[in-house]
């Protein structure tokens, strides 16, 4: 019987351990950093054909994540016209060191012949 106790009492102590370390965990996760870039493309068929493949793959090589893209529909305000990209980044310091990596250097010196960039990045917030 005393056994039986004891195997119970260890099952709870861990099970409330486990809880506590999980909201700890929950409670230090930053939320992610998201970039939006509102991008006046001047030439189409070269944004798409030289700039977007290699651009595209060093976002994906540096942990960023397309959130959405297209075309916006401008609710209220002036903005420049143009491609709308949200991209989500798990820290101002993952989306920075994408922004500097040689790949996205090299693209970015393509797509500057085909198009001018407004780019703004933002903290997310805890839900």
């Amino acid at each position: 019987m005393k056994t039986r106790h004891t195997v119970a009492l260890s099952i709870l102590t861990g099970m409330a351990i486990g809880a506590v370390a999980i909201q700890t965990l929950h409670a230090q996760a930053k939320p992610p950093v998201y970039m939006v870039a509102i991008n006046e493309v001047t030439n189409p068929d070269g944004y798409k054909k030289d700039y977007l493949p290699p651009a595209q793959k060093s976002i994906k090589e540096h942990g960023g994540v397309y959130v959405a893209a297209g075309p916006g529909t401008m609710i209220d305000g002036t903005l420049p016209k143009g491609r709308v990209v949200i991209l989500r980044w798990e820290s101002m310091e993952a989306l920075k060191g994408w922004r500097n990596s040689p790949e996205y250097v090299a693209a970015r010196k393509i797509g500057d012949s085909y198009a001018k960039y407004n780019v703004v990045a933002v903290d997310g917030v805890k839900q």
